[in-house]
């Protein structure tokens, strides 16, 4: 969802004339684009702001803006107030699409500016995208969150849950794949609950959106997070049999295997329900892989809380997981349960966990050998220019050699190596 938010910023900045440049110290804006899920992004954004300051006080002309999820919590705000003071301009996650105008302000005002809006009922359709890749793109459907979740800062930052008009979205797809865009990811904090007015008055569900997506002429892939097991429905699953440019591969957050756990983090189901889901989804596509979210460390987990967690994990046998430690969100309801999990606790059960997941994500990542697998070629490898790399239908990460003449099409890949996090293959002709 940031990274979408960066890549609108950049299109809207480039609307204006200017210009993206690789290096900081070349740039007369520097916009730092804020995520509040975990405290360890809080500590990386003051400390990377704090490095700032020297040039601003020797290049006052230089524009420093922070926008994002922070912004959208007072005490941030405050903070920066306190000790940030040179920080021309923040604004938060709903009114973004006013960042040109209030650049020109700061700019021609010679001005300091806050502009935080609490929350928003309108949805600001056309905005422009700066996208990181040629070939495939991020599409919002919902924005905001009614959960709740108890550990989450989401509802509070991002406002409550608003889906856009159903029309809205094929146009803006259309748009893309005429522009060259191969896969769409459809995002949403809650992609399940979307509920998209249509102009007879009636609402349109996720599953029947998919439906319509996969009809748009020359989209090859479809793929959507995140996944609230709650609200996942059998018109949806049916959906994965039915649409052929649906990926098969499902992000489903657990976040924990113990009931007792999961009430308290105000979940909305159990793992029994969960399980039993799994299974339904595994029953009516056997091919699909799935990956989740996992919080280690909430408030009063017991060392048999944490041990259903494990149980759970072995059970399911993940494709991948990302695995969180506990970290405490001012504002949230858990953030005030007495009966925190001290720290060496949760890194000792966070390193066990993690174990699991890792030693299942390369077995089932081992299956692939030999298997030849149709792989759309996003780019270089990050680490080696002769290789190529790119995703699977089920979101296998697969590195091979080739010419980046290949990056945007779909190619044909013998899986001849597989590794924890990823595989290794050769292109067949």
């Amino acid at each position: 969802m940031n990274e979408h938010d960066s890549e609108t910023m950049a299109g809207l900045l480039i609307n204006m004339g200017l210009v993206r440049v690789d290096d900081c110290d070349d740039a007369d804006i520097e916009i730092m684009n804020t995520c509040s899920v975990r405290e360890n992004a809080d500590k990386h954004f003051f400390g990377t702001l704090g490095q700032l300051k020297k040039r601003k006080e020797s290049e006052p002309e230089f524009l420093v803006c922070v926008s994002g999820c922070m912004m959208q919590q007072q005490s941030i705000i405050d903070t920066l107030k306190a000790k940030y003071p040179w920080v021309d301009l923040v604004i938060g996650t709903h009114n973004i699409h006013m960042l040109p105008s209030l650049l020109e302000k700061v700019s021609n005002e010679k001005t300091k500016l806050v502009d935080v809006w609490p929350d928003t009922d309108s949805i600001v359709e056309g905005m422009p995208s700066e996208r990181l890749f040629k070939h495939k793109a991020l599409v919002n459907i919902t924005f905001g969150c009614n959960n709740f979740c108890t550990y989450c800062i989401v509802p509070y930052t991002r406002g409550r849950e608003k889906s856009r008009v159903p029309d809205a979205i094929i146009s803006e797809i259309e748009s893309l794949v005429d522009d060259g865009v191969k896969e769409v990811m459809l995002l949403g904090q809650n992609v399940n609950s979307y509920k998209g007015m249509t102009d007879d008055g009636s609402y349109m569900d996720f599953a029947t959106l998919i439906k319509r997506i996969n009809d748009i002429e020359g989209l090859e892939r479809i793929r959507f997070m995140t996944s609230h097991p709650k609200d996942l429905s059998d018109s949806l699953i049916n959906a994965f049999k039915e649409c052929e440019k649906l990926c098969k591969n499902i992000h489903l957050p657990v976040q924990a295997g113990s009931n007792e756990i999961l009430r308290r983090m105000n979940r909305h189901y159990s793992r029994e329900q969960y399980i039993e889901l799994v299974n339904k989804i595994r029953a009516a596509v056997p091919e699909i892989t799935i990956s989740t979210d996992i919080i280690v460390g909430f408030p009063g987990e017991t060392e048999e809380d944490f041990e259903e967690t494990l149980s759970l994990v072995r059970e399911i046998e993940y494709d991948s997981a990302f695995t969180f430690l506990y970290s405490i969100r001012t504002g949230t309801p858990a953030a005030s349960y007495p009966d925190q999990i001290p720290e060496e606790i949760k890194h000792k059960r966070f390193d066990r966990l993690v174990e699991a997941v890792n030693e299942i994500s390369e077995r089932k990542n081992k299956a692939y050998l030999g298997k030849t697998e149709l792989v759309l070629v996003e780019g270089k490898s990050k680490t080696d220019d002769k290789t190529l790399t790119g995703r699977t239908d089920g979101f296998k990460l697969v590195n091979f050699p080739g010419d980046e003449s290949l990056i945007g099409k779909k190619v044909k890949v013998e899986i001849t190596d597989a590794k924890t996090f990823s595989l290794m293959g050769q292109i067949i002709e």
